[in-house]
């Protein structure tokens, strides 16, 4: 599993036990599904755009490489290894 694979003291580890991000899906509720990519999940976004911010990553297609390559990082946004990344 995935998360045998990062340590409990991993940056990305514990802002994933810290976080609470369900406001995001009520906040978010009346667009998704019905405008942009309905098939991911809202919170994925933020965690990604979040991820970019503080792996300070400029552009969406940097953030995607460098999630699809760090198992912290997938762990945080809540991927498997086997899962495709939002394109």
């Amino acid at each position: 599993m995935l998360s045998d694979r990062v340590p409990a003291d991993n940056f990305y580890r514990r802002l994933k036990d810290t976080l609470d991000l369900r406001f995001i899906y009520k906040a978010t509720a009346k667009y998704y599904g019905t405008e942009g990519a309905g098939k991911y999940r809202p919170a994925v976004f933020f965690k990604l755009i979040l991820v970019g911010y503080l792996e300070n990553l400029g552009s969406d297609r940097r953030i995607i490489n460098t999630a699809s390559m760090r198992l912290d990082i997938l762990y945080f946004i809540g991927y498997t290894l086997e899962e495709p990344l939002p394109a």
